[in-house]
């Protein structure tokens, strides 16, 4: 594990509210990454930005009468608070239009160019006479070429993840109409040129996901096309060149450069070598499954393009979408879950729980089911985790006011735990590594079922041998629970270790302390309460109905 680490997420889009599928793939994953990484003593930031440029934003800023940059500054600090409320604790949130971004696009677009990796075309583009403008990316829909997928934007098709050469049965997503095909001048990226180096990469790098790198490595054996990166839009980075008139850049050559530029800028602000600090560091990229061709492909072409002046990424966590109720999430259609708006209804905590369980480490889709989340909240979070946190503390409190007894020898029985406790964080952590967060979250409840169970089994209400070591030992495991899931329910965790009336913050702990027996004869424990609230099936049928969500 390398002692340094920035980890990043894919830029959310400034144009609408965070929603649950946002979270799940992306930045609930690179949370708990960080908050791990941080604990095992890593110098781990969290950088990310808001998507502020493209197509979509100028559509939508045009109909709500504000500018591109009003717009997107409501959304930036919009999302950030979501973000927050949800407990993703970025090291330093930013924006794709600061003046920075802007600066850093533009000059590594001057080095591609001046290594020879650009060239201008004319090519013909979409036009729509009605609305008399041109129509790049989302202001054009249609079918996909590859997978004949009906209704993809013209820039991506979210069914394959590959980007259309040119869609078909074109339409105007202003107004509808056929467009026609105009004459156009725009700048691209010698893409083609990079098929082996890109190979050379991917075979190389042994931390990428085994499917992804397969696939990937299909499309570049099937032909690179080189790639289109201006627009004639207003609303963008504009391009570095006195005859480039009227021209923007594509969103996707600048936005994940903001990945670099707002790490340079927190950096700098704090008077460290931002460069020697990226390429020093391990890097990840957690994205969702929709976007790969991008981080695959453009994103380590474009490092590539300007002699790997910035480190390529070591890991790229590539998770599924998230689907509701079994069906695809649909901000048009109103099927969706705000961020904000759940969270209203139930703590931070419940969701991070629910989506890390639900959510392996691959592209297969995940769902969001009321009925399975009220389950797995009431019974594996209360039932089992906080049914032992709070058998062990009150039982504590109450038969021995709240003081640590003296242990004596184990027996059998109480040298299992103690094995148990000294072997969990590198059982947890083995999995954390290997970016199986739910398998980790999974291992975390086993533990907790097997405290129950060895609390159960020496039955200290009966005041018999043992009840000493079982109260001694079972305090132990539930500090050592209270380190384990602070990086996925970070409130709970903090939560318990007042409880156990322990001093600081349970994040000031190393990972590796949950495996000792830290909690000693005589100390006094806080005030135990418990740490959850049930989930009731009535009050899940009144959200599901106020949200317009049924059966």
């Amino acid at each position: 594990m390398n002692k340094k680490a920035i980890i990043t997420s894919a830029l959310p889009y400034a144009n609408g509210e965070i929603h649950l599928g946002h979270v799940a793939s992306t930045y609930l994953p690179a949370d708990v990454t960080t908050r791990f990484l941080k604990q095992n003593g890593v110098e781990a930031y969290y950088f990310c930005a808001s998507d502020d440029f493209g197509t979509p934003i100028l559509i939508q800023s045009e109909k709500e009468r504000k500018t591109p940059a009003e717009y997107v500054e409501h959304w930036n600090k919009r999302d950030y608070e979501d973000f927050s409320s949800f407990d993703i604790d970025f090291d330093y949130f930013y924006k794709t239009s600061s003046p920075e971004n802007i600066e850093f696009v533009q000059d590594v677009f001057k080095k591609l160019n001046a290594a020879g990796h650009i060239y201008e075309k004319e090519i013909i583009q979409f036009y729509c006479n009605n609305d008399k403008k041109f129509l790049p990316d989302r202001y054009v829909k249609g079918q996909c070429p590859y997978c004949d997928a009906e209704d993809q934007y013209s820039d991506l098709c979210e069914r394959c993840g590959r980007v259309p050469e040119e869609i078909k049965n074109p339409v105007c997503s202003i107004c509808g109409q056929t467009p026609t095909k105009e004459k156009t001048t725009h700048y691209f990226f010698k893409l083609k040129n990079f098929g082996d180096s890109l190979t050379k990469w991917l075979d190389e790098n042994e931390h990428l996901q085994k499917d992804v790198k397969k696939y990937v490595q299909n499309w570049i054996k099937s032909g690179l096309i080189d790639w289109d990166i201006t627009r004639d839009i207003s609303w963008g980075v504009k391009i570095p060149l006195d005859d480039a008139h009227d021209k923007v850049f594509y969103g996707w050559f600048d936005n994940h450069l903001a990945y670099i530029s707002t790490a340079l800028k927190f950096f700098s602000d704090k008077g460290i070598d931002g460069k020697e600090f990226w390429n020093s560091s391990d890097i990840y990229h957690f994205i969702g499954k929709d976007i790969v061709y991008h981080h695959y492909l453009f994103l380590p072409a474009m490092r590539l393009g300007i002699n790997s002046e910035y480190k390529l990424p070591d890991y790229i966590p590539t998770r599924g979408h998230l689907t509701l109720q079994s069906k695809k999430i649909s901000k048009s259609r109103n099927w969706y879950i705000g961020l904000k708006e759940f969270l209203e209804y139930y703590p931070a905590d419940y969701l991070r729980f629910y989506l890390v369980s639900i959510n392996p480490y691959s592209q297969d889709d995940l769902n969001f089911d009321w009925d399975d989340f009220t389950t797995r909240i009431n019974s594996e979070l209360i039932g089992n985790l906080g049914n032992f946190v709070n058998r062990a503390l009150g039982f504590t409190k109450k038969v021995f006011d709240g003081k640590v007894p003296q242990s004596e020898s184990f027996d059998e029985k109480d040298s299992e735990i103690e094995i148990k406790i000294k072997n969990l964080a590198s059982d947890i952590g083995s999995l954390m590594n290997e970016n199986n967060l739910d398998r980790a979250l999974k291992k975390i409840l086993e533990f907790s079922s097997y405290l129950n169970q060895y609390f159960q089994h020496k039955e200290p209400w009966k005041n018999g041998p043992g009840t000493t070591n079982c109260v001694y030992l079972s305090v132990n495991a539930v500090r050592s629970i209270a380190i384990a899931i602070f990086p996925f329910m970070p409130k709970s965790a903090q939560k318990i270790w007042q409880q156990l009336g322990l001093d600081g913050n349970v994040s000031d702990s190393l990972w590796n302390e949950m495996s000792e027996l830290r909690i000693s004869t005589g100390h006094t424990l806080g005030d135990p309460s418990p740490l959850f609230d049930r989930v009731e099936t009535s009050d899940i049928e009144k959200y599901k109905k106020h949200l317009g969500y049924s059966g």
